[in-house]
């Protein structure tokens, strides 16, 4: 069986060590390349757009390395997965930093959770909540093959300030609860995005992390 190749881009901004080895840990027969190099990133089957830190910082970078120009391209035609901030990237604006310009991949703006966020749900309705949103949290599904063998609320685990306000909610495949719903997924044709860290959420992330990496791109 040949080999698929999955870039993980480096732009200085991701999580890169842990993604990467998860990646291979969850799709023995993908080898996995950590690159900035556009033509690397270009002729991979799969790509991965990672993310952490300030939002000004990322794109910053992003647009310093041309790696927009690259997104641009992979996004035209191969599976692209979107991770934490690397999702938060994808959409059209950031509020974050005093307003960032973003890659305008998917309509909707990236909004600061707030700092007198209320419980709004269930046993701790009324309780004031912990910003940075840090921690387990389910995920409720819409259907997507990025879904493949995950139990409908499964938990993964977040670490972010910010949430996905998304306009079109069709592209909403996965939805989060912290005080208010969020957009922990989205997805359109061969994009996927998600808030959460795969590589941190143990067995329902390493699942996810195989399907893309088996997925088509098709949604």
């Amino acid at each position: 069986m040949t080999s698929k190749i999955c870039a993980v881009i480096d732009y200085g901004m991701g999580n890169l060590h842990s993604a990467s080895k998860a990646l291979e840990h969850a799709h023995t027969n993908t080898q996995v390349i950590v690159t900035s190099d556009p033509e690397t990133i270009l002729k991979a089957d799969h790509v991965v757009l990672p993310g952490v830190g300030a939002m000004r910082d990322c794109m910053g970078e992003i647009k310093r390395m041309g790696v927009d120009q690259v997104v641009a391209e992979v996004a035209k035609t191969k599976p692209l997965l979107g991770i934490c901030v690397g999702m938060q990237a994808l959409m059209h604006h950031s509020e974050e930093n005093g307003g960032v310009e973003c890659l305008k991949h998917f309509d909707g703006e990236v909004k600061y959770f707030g700092d007198n966020l209320i419980e709004t749900q269930g046993t701790q309705t009324g309780e004031k909540l912990k910003v940075p949103h840090m921690g387990w949290n389910q995920v409720s599904q819409q259907a997507h093959p990025m879904w493949n063998d995950i139990e409908d609320n499964s938990r993964f685990y977040f670490v972010h300030s910010y949430y996905v306000n998304a306009q079109n909610k069709n592209q909403i495949k996965g939805h989060g609860h912290y005080g208010k719903d969020f957009a922990a997924a989205i997805g359109q044709d061969n994009i996927f995005a998600v808030q959460f860290h795969p590589e941190k959420s143990h067995t329902a992330g390493l699942q996810l992390l195989k399907n893309f990496l088996e997925w088509d791109g098709q949604a």
